[in-house]
């Protein structure tokens, strides 16, 4: 049994059906990148993983456990942890005061404060500054830091790069071996197809809440992501 799995998921805002009979598989130790265009449902589908979001048909099992009625909080004291599109930093609180806010279950593990400083040394410059007087890409870093601070097993990551400059995307994903080395999993949600092809061992394409393709990052031709992606 694979440590994610996501079978035959369907899930709906209101009547709209996002999802569709959609099923994927994350071993463990494994960094996963789901790619696609807008409105494909990939955040969708991190939201169902989390808790966020309910699945009306399908299961999610997490190492084993079915977590479908869990809720957000009960699946973060498993050892799910998400990164959530548009950073969602605390503009009153310190970068400091942020990242302490991620350890409150205090869940043993690799990740304090000194070891997420090292991974992104820019926070350390700014621990006592205001989240918001900090950039993009630092509020992403502090995000990032954030659900590390709780000792993930699965870390779910909701569109790294967004809006963000290409050599701040670079200094984001040069962390994630990092991370992955520690044994967590991830599950990366990502537009931009390079990035997820570096980082990635396997991926994921949707389109329109179904996969659309599905293989390992190596064994995936340019024109068939492409393809995907696009529906043509």
């Amino acid at each position: 049994m694979a440590f994610l799995e996501v079978d035959r998921v369907s899930s709906f805002y209101d009547d709209f059906q996002a999802l569709f009979d959609l099923s994927l598989n994350v071993e463990a130790g494994e960094t996963v990148a789901i790619i696609g265009a807008n409105g494909a449902g990939k955040s969708t589908l991190l939201g169902v993983v989390a808790g966020l979001l309910p699945n009306r048909a399908g299961s999610v099992r997490f190492d084993g456990q079915l977590i479908d009625r869990l809720s957000t909080h009960a699946r973060a004291k498993l050892g799910i942890s998400l990164v959530p599109e548009g950073r969602r930093v605390f503009p009153s609180l310190s970068v400091r005061e942020n990242l302490l806010l991620g350890a409150y279950r205090k869940r043993p593990g690799p990740w304090d404060l000194a070891a997420v400083f090292d991974l992104f040394p820019m926070l350390r410059e700014r621990a006592d500054r205001s989240g918001a007087v900090l950039s993009g890409g630092e509020q992403q870093a502090v995000a990032i830091g954030r659900a590390l601070m709780a000792n993930p097993r699965l870390l779910l990551l909701d569109e790294v790069s967004l809006g963000l400059a290409p050599v701040i995307v670079n200094q984001l994903y040069a962390g994630l071996p990092a991370i992955a080395a520690t044994g967590t999993t991830i599950l990366l949600v990502e537009q931009n197809i390079e990035q997820a092809l570096v980082a990635a061992r396997s991926v994921y394409c949707l389109l329109e809440g179904r996969i659309s393709l599905a293989g390992r990052a190596s064994e995936l031709s340019r024109d068939a992501i492409v393809a995907a992606y696009f529906g043509i």
